[in-house]
């Protein structure tokens, strides 16, 4: 789809619906979560704590979703832990992931970010956080409290 940028406004000219519709709208949708996270071990995925939102998605808008996790540990060498962004549950279609890889004997530990610019079909969307890891032991995790939250954020960023 092609953008629809706004246009240049001049003192005394009318403001109409249609340039007032091609405005963002903001905030849609917002999820945090102070709790830690323990993966499901060997691949499986599981809704990360806290990290589920639904909103009124309106067709032919582009929204931006923001899911981050503050600290990502992996604790076996060799081994990868992921954050997913997916559409309606944790089985549900990818629309991003952000990797923590361990190359090392030492804890690996980052934070993930995953940015997605998108449109929806209208009505309602769900979208959610989801996590797994290669490891087959220890205790990977997402790591969060008063300082470190989860985020999960939709943004309507304007007309598509």
């Amino acid at each position: 789809m092609a953008i629809s940028p706004n246009d240049d406004f001049t003192a005394g000219q009318v403001l109409t619906a249609t340039e007032c519709n091609q405005f963002p709208r903001g905030v849609m949708a917002r999820a945090t979560s102070q709790t830690t996270y323990t993966l499901p071990l060997n691949s499986s995925l599981a809704i990360a704590t806290g990290m589920t939102v639904t909103f009124t998605a309106v067709a032919n808008r582009y929204y931006k979703i923001t899911y981050y996790e503050p600290q990502v540990q992996t604790p076996t060498v060799l081994g990868n832990s992921q954050a997913y962004l997916k559409q309606s549950t944790f089985s549900g279609t990818v629309l991003g992931n952000g990797v923590v890889v361990n190359e090392s004997a030492v804890q690996d530990q980052a934070g993930v970010v995953i940015y997605k610019t998108m449109t929806f079909t209208a009505g309602s969307v769900t979208l959610v956080g989801t996590g797994g890891t290669s490891s087959l032991t220890g205790a990977p995790t997402f790591i969060r409290d008063a300082t470190r939250e989860a985020l999960l954020l939709v943004e309507d960023i304007g007309l598509a």
